[in-house]
């Protein structure tokens, strides 16, 4: 439909109305100079247009049963007094005042009475040229108007807003508000329209892609603030114990998709915007990612809030709403070059800024100690303090009206400007003031190699728990004021990795310093309400702060860390005696080797939760062994372990359209989307050569798809007939992207030797390897060039052709993985066993038929016990072997195929021998992930993948079996784990309106 149609059709508010039509003809009652807005109001409302009543044929009164309608002019001496009854319809009041001002009447006021079966309503009304109406022919008029749109109300379905208890009489607001916004197609269409005109200042007649996305996605949230509202008011009345989930990490990615399926409104959308002459999938591309997380950790909390809002749990997410998100990576030359990805540029139409909830952040200064009423109290003077601002994002769940929140925190100035200064002439400085105040927020995990980075990191952890639990704390007291009892049977806090852990410190100040309790009780509360999520296994990646920091930084917050370890060292000590090593391997401050103390944040996390969990079997297993041994020998019942999930929504139901048709065609239903156990029916299907078919045509529609990307981003043409190998993941040494390059080296040689006839038995590869190197991360960056240097050499062989390629996808993100994913046919997790705490994304291609090689290593082990392990490649050492293999490095002798692959690079062929050098060095000297001792098993592996694949009956089988083991995998088990182990929250559901 093109531009000038809409405009007519909004103007009407009806359907095939003629370009430059401007009013319905059966509508002769409205006044000559009626406007056109005016005229969509009426023709909207009363649904007039839908049904082509005409006011001049309308039933009597007399006919018209249950309706009164009467005009009096001797009530009120200004106004003319319309009274109105009838049965009661959701959205009456604001339809009849409405149809008043159409027919060019002025409502002066209104008195609005009856019950809940009928309603008796008062219009004081004069002409909009004034006076009271007394013209027999213009009481007639409105009288028969109003008549029609009460015959036409009643006759339509509505849906009613619940009532909740506590709220009040809200009185006209209420009436107005009491019915949803429409979700058919013309409703959808005079929202985004609106938007257009009316909050972004645009033409109707004519606005881009960017500009629809815009409108499309604010009239979208229009409707999320209605689930939203209703959410949170009946969460108030319920007070049930609510979760708060604090991470530095939320990976959203894209909204409109999510949001369009999880309103269930995704069909009229498209066909909305399909009318308007617009596409949903070019609109979907305007939106920029929300890069708020850097891998996993961010697209594992945004997972598990999709989850919370599914299963209606009332939890809310807490983190920080970046400026800049996860850098924009580019590669020139093969290098990898960091650009600042801005991705408010253009707004976020997503987010409501919420300018009435904010909170003061101090810093720096010196702490006193006085005396009130009989007890010693501390008072912080800081040296600087900020305003943290709230922006609420609405998150939706699945098949329910419940709507949750992710809040994130945006740092101000205390004060705009420092009125002083700027008029002593210094306005310098107070524009720097203002900055620097903003400069918290502005980027996502700033370089720490300097001690300035590390000041930044750690003011921006303080920033946002401090901003969270200031909020909360306002939150439960307003409810509770002084019942301090309760506190832990209304709150939980899951801190995601060591981040947040300065909330224990920050917690103590607030209930002591703030809210005057003692110690012993602000030390009950905080062990009762925190627990705490592990993500690493390595010892070197667990967080420390110099004490030095600390002090300068947060000085009330290292006097309370170090009065915690004291106590906790003197349970130590009654429990084991006076062992000073283990004292000195379990004390939150650690003396570095160099005179230098630090705090170990993880240490007071796990002092002060009632929970540790782990991600993944194996991981809690190592942890309980290696890096908290000595507290899970003191604490056996803290901990837990929570193998991680993703939500089958975005990573399988809503990115791959064809797929999920199919398997909801084979179940019966789409029922999976809720419970993804009833995947495993599947299995009985496994063999059957029609439905192999179907999924071997599914998948070729995401490997065509997946191609025209690659082609669009990297500029290399591949064949979808190739099998599609993909790596894609944050780049780091034990996640061995390396060990992939130097298998692809070995084929391409392997390749060049063969004879023609040879190479025509050659399974066609493309693969495919993506992810970022973090800024300071030297040898991330020499792989990635590795990785690029070798795809140039291969993508221009001529003696390779199609059956080799290599490509760096730049950038990787959620919309990335969106596409890639589903397209995969073999995906590498294939980090050294004992490294990778979980990995989530072997569960997204495993979700959607990809088959893992992989190590016995994070999720891979807990798959190939659902899957089968006759359906996985599994090669490599196991964890326990990593130590001991590691001590003997010395006496180890490289398989020959390793060296020659290794000589290879050295010789210069593909260029940068030099630059590559340290890579050889690294996997021929230590070799700390043991590239060498795996190469062997990887090659055996890879080989029983091509004799694999060239059976696609049994490949296809094993891709079916991949999908229909994967129930246990969904995040909506691994949060319903959450919160009857950990969190003791039970679901609190929002009733379905009428």
């Amino acid at each position: 439909m093109s531009n000038n149609v809409l405009a007519t059709r909004y103007q009407t508010g009806l359907r095939n109305v003629p370009v430059g039509r401007r009013c319905h003809p059966s509508l002769t009652v409205l006044p000559k100079t009626c406007t056109p807005y005016r005229f969509k109001r009426y023709a909207l409302d009363s649904s007039l247009a839908s049904r082509n009543v005409h006011v001049g044929a309308v039933e009597s009164p007399a006919e018209t049963t249950g309706i009164i309608v009467d005009v009096d002019n001797k009530f009120d001496s200004e106004y003319s007094v319309i009274y109105v009854e009838g049965n009661r319809v959701p959205g009456i009041l604001n339809s009849l005042s409405s149809v008043l001002r159409d027919v060019g009447l002025d409502v002066g006021k209104a008195a609005v009475d009856g019950d809940d079966k009928r309603f008796r309503n008062r219009f004081f009304v004069q002409r909009s040229r004034g006076g009271k109406v007394t013209d027999a022919q213009e009481i007639k008029e409105v009288v028969t108007a109003l008549e029609v749109l009460l015959k036409a109300k009643t006759a339509l379905s509505y849906v009613s807003r619940p009532k909740f208890v506590g709220q009040g009489d809200t009185g006209r607001v209420s009436a107005l508000m009491d019915t949803y916004m429409k979700n058919d197609v013309l409703s959808v269409q005079e929202g985004i329209v609106n938007h257009v005109e009316y909050t972004m200042a645009r033409s109707r007649y004519k606005f881009d892609d960017f500009e629809c996305y815009q409108a499309t996605s604010l009239s979208l949230r229009d409707r999320l603030i209605e689930r939203w509202n209703d959410t949170q008011t009946f969460f108030k009345e319920q007070d049930p114990k609510r979760v708060y989930y604090l991470s530095m990490e939320f990976l959203m990615g894209r909204s409109l998709q999510n949001t369009l399926y999880n309103l269930d409104v995704a069909e009229n959308y498209a066909e909305a915007l399909r009318e308007l002459g617009y596409s949903i999938e070019n609109i979907a591309e305007k939106e920029r990612d929300a890069a708020l997380g850097n891998g996993g950790l961010g697209r594992l909390a945004a997972c598990f809030l999709d989850s919370m809002a599914t299963l209606n749990l009332p939890a809310w997410g807490y983190g920080i709403r970046y400026s800049y998100g996860m850098f924009r990576q580019s590669i020139v030359n093969g290098f990898q070059h960091e650009q600042p990805d801005y991705w408010l540029t253009f707004g976020n139409p997503w987010e409501i800024e919420r300018l009435i909830v904010s909170y003061p952040i101090k810093f720096y200064g010196h702490v006193s100690a006085a005396t009130e009423d009989g007890r010693q109290v501390f008072k912080w003077a800081a040296g600087e303090q900020v305003t943290a601002a709230a922006y609420d994002n609405p998150i939706p769940g699945f098949g329910t009206r419940n709507c949750i929140n992710l809040r994130l925190w945006a740092a101000k100035p205390s004060k705009e400007f420092d009125l002083e200064a700027f008029n002593t002439g210094d306005y310098v400085a107070a524009i720097l003031a203002k900055q620097r105040a903003e400069t918290l927020s502005s980027v996502l995990y700033p370089d720490d190699r300097t001690y300035e980075g590390k000041e930044l990191r750690l003011k921006q952890q303080h920033f946002f728990v401090s901003a969270t639990l200031q909020d909360v704390l306002r939150r439960f007291t307003e409810a509770h004021p002084g019942d301090w009892d309760i506190f832990a049977e209304k709150v939980a806090f899951q801190l995601n990795d060591t981040h947040p852990t300065i909330g224990v410190a920050e917690l103590m100040r607030l209930l002591m310093d703030e809210h005057r309790l003692g110690w012993t009780k602000a030390w009950d509360l905080t062990t009762k309400v925190f627990a705490f999520t592990n993500h690493t296994v390595l010892p070197e990646a667990l967080e420390k702060w110099p004490v030095t920091l600390m002090e300068k930084l947060l000085p009330r917050h290292m006097q309370i860390i170090y009065d915690i370890n004291w106590r906790f060292l003197q349970q130590v000590r009654g429990k084991y005696g006076d062992d000073w090593e283990r004292l000195a391997r379990m004390s939150i401050i650690e003396d570095g080797s160099g005179g230098e103390k630090f705090v170990r944040m993880a240490y007071l996390a796990v002092v002060a939760s009632h929970t540790i969990n782990g991600v993944a079997a194996i991981h809690s297993e190592i942890i309980k062994e290696t890096i908290f041994n000595d507290f899970y020998k003191m604490f056996p019942e803290k901990f837990q372990n929570k193998t991680n999930g993703v939500t089958q929504r975005r990573w399988l139901a809503f990115c791959n359209p064809p797929l999920r048709d199919l398997v909801t065609e084979k179940l019966g239903s789409d029922g999976w989307i809720r419970d993804l156990y009833q995947l495993s029916a599947l299995r009985a299907h496994a063999d059957d050569k029609a439905f192999q078919a179907q999924w071997q045509e599914v998948k070729m529609v995401a490997k065509k798809k997946a191609a025209a990307l690659i082609e669009r981003l990297t500029g290399v043409h591949v064949s979808p007939n190739a099998m599609f190998d993909i790596q894609v993941k944050r780049i780091h040494e034990y996640k061995r992207q390396l060990l992939n390059v130097l298998y692809i080296i070995h084929r391409y040689n392997q390749i060049k030797q063969m004879s023609p006839a040879d190479r025509q038995q050659v399974v066609p590869r493309v693969c495919v390897i993506g992810g970022k190197a973090a800024p300071g991360y030297e040898m991330a960056k020499r792989i990635i060039k590795l990785v690029c240097a070798v795809g140039d050499k291969i993508n221009n062989d001529p003696d390779v052709g199609d059956l080799l390629k290599l490509i760096f996808i730049p950038d990787y993100n959620v919309s990335t993985a969106e596409v890639i994913i589903p397209g995969s046919e073999l995906s590498q997790h294939i980090s050294t066993a004992g490294t990778e705490a979980s990995g989530t994304s072997n569960m997204k291609f495993a979700m959607n038929g990809s088959l893992i090689i992989g190590t016995l290593d994070g999720a891979n082990v807990e798959i190939a016990e659902e899957i089968g392990n006759e359906n996985i490649f599994i090669f490599g050492v196991q964890a326990h072997e990593v130590i001991h293999l590691r001590k003997e490095r010395s006496s180890f002798k490289p398989d020959p195929r390793f060296d020659a692959v290794v000589d290879f690079i050295r010789s210069g062929y593909f260029g940068w021998a030099d630059y590559f050098g340290p890579i050889c060095d690294a996997i021929t000297q230590s070799d700390y992930y043991l590239v060498a001792n795996d190469f062997p098993s990887y090659l055996e592996a890879q080989e029983k993948v091509d004799a694999t694949y060239k059976n696609q009956a049994k490949w296809t089988r094993m891709s079916i079996m991949s999908t229909a083991g994967m129930g246990k995998f969904s995040t909506d088990r691994t949060i319903s784990e959450y919160a009857k182990d950990i969190w003791h929250a039970e679901p609190c559901v929002v009733p379905v309106p009428e």
